[in-house]
Order: C-alpha cells, then structure tokens, then sequence
C-alpha cells in the first residue's frame, strides 16, 4: 500500500517558493506527486534508498523530515538504526554520527526508545559459506599483499558479522548499499552488491525503479554513470 506523501516540514514550502517556484512545482507535482507514488517500488523501500542517499552524502538538512517519512511508511526504529549503522561502514563513520544525532531528534520527538532497537551484540544469521568463501578468496588474492589487514576486517567485521545482524533483512541491507554506492559514485562496486541485492530478493523491474528514485535524490548524473553496469548485471542475469 502506497502513502500520501506531503512535504509539510513547517513553512518549508512557502520557503522554497520564495525562491523558486518551479522547484516547488517539481517538489508537489513531480518529486512527491508522482515518483513516490509509483507502484513499482514500495513506499518503504523508497524510505530505504532516500535515507541511504542522506546519510551517504551527509546531507541532514532534509533528513529530519525523511525519517518521520520512513517510519510512516513501515521502517521501524530498530531497521533505522541498523542502515545507521551499516552506513557507517559503506559511507564513513562521521556520516552515520551526523545522522544518528538527527535521528536522536526524532526518536525522541515521536518517544521511541531504546526497548525498540537490537542491542548491540545479537545472535547473527547463518552464514552463506559457499558465497562467502567465493568472495573472501577473491578479495585475498586481489588484495590480501596490498592490504591485508583491511581484507581481514572485512572478512570477520562486514561479512562475518554486520551483514549477518538480523535487524534489517538481507534483501534491504543490499538496498542500502546500492544506494550508497550509487550515492558517493563507487561504481566499481556496483556489479558485486546489484547481484547480491538479486540473490536476495530485489527484482530486475525493482532495480529499474531504484534507478529512478536515485535520479532524483542523487541527480541524473550520477544514475546515468552507474546504468551501464546495472545494464549489464541484468542481462547478464537474463542470459
């Protein structure tokens, strides 16, 4: 079920009007008229994509009012704090601080607490050991002379451990990712995480509508950069 979406942060609007008119028509009409109404994303998995962009790029100006969105449309405290939190790792550590203070704000405003997030240490989910035996060997002859101890952090810290939380599904783990590597423009890792985000659920007909709600929050360029791969992973996928 999709959601009402309405840009209501204030006198934010009437703000924007005042500076451009046709950046406000596009706000109402386009941006929360239409392309969040799409039925070939949900309403959730936008909130997905939209916060990983504002936490990625550290852009927090909108990023109060995208929260209320994202809880509104069926992310619940603890799925937040864990993008937050894989965020960290995928767009660097004072990106995801700047955000959990944000976040702070609106847990506190809408008296949510610590009773609905996952502590700290939790029992994981099973591992993949053929996939991830696949993928540490890859990564060890690649890189393992070059930089060792990071192909061992990302061995027993990422994927041993943080991908595994059960907090936030695979499937939207690999949608937070995505967005991410789309968002900073690490389109190097593109091809790896859009196959993982396949293996785990995401649809060819759902990447495409990814694509297009990055358009917006990440500009056309940078979607336009990152198509050539996502073309490829799928009819690669199709063959």
């Amino acid at each position: 079920m999709q959601h009402s979406v309405r840009y209501d942060s204030g006198n934010a609007l009437e703000g924007i009007r005042a500076v451009s008119p046709a950046l406000a028509r596009y706000t109402t009409d386009v941006v929360l008229g239409d392309l969040w109404q799409r039925p070939q994303l949900s309403a959730r998995d936008r909130s997905i994509v939209t916060l990983s962009v504002l936490i990625a790029r550290n852009q927090s100006a909108e990023m109060s009012y995208y929260l209320d969105l994202a809880l509104d449309n069926g992310l619940d405290p603890g799925e937040i704090s864990e993008i937050i939190t894989h965020l960290a790792f995928y767009s660097g550590w004072a990106n995801a601080m700047a955000a959990a203070k944000v976040t702070n704000a609106v847990f506190e405003r809408r008296a949510m607490g610590a009773a609905q997030l996952a502590p700290a240490t939790v029992d994981l989910l099973p591992i993949d050991e053929v996939a991830e035996a696949q993928r540490e060997t890859t990564v060890a002859q690649n890189f393992g002379a070059v930089a060792p101890g990071l192909v061992q952090l990302t061995r027993d810290v990422l994927f041993h451990d943080l991908w595994l939380r059960p907090g936030l599904a695979p499937r939207d783990r690999c949608l937070v990712t995505v967005s991410s590597v789309v968002a900073t423009a690490q389109i190097a890792q593109l091809s790896f995480y859009l196959n993982r985000a396949m293996d785990n659920g995401l649809t060819g007909t759902q990447v495409g509508e990814v694509m297009t709600q990055l358009a917006f929050y990440t500009g056309w360029s940078s979607v336009y950069t990152a198509l050539p791969v996502v073309k490829d992973v799928l009819e690669k996928r199709s063959d």
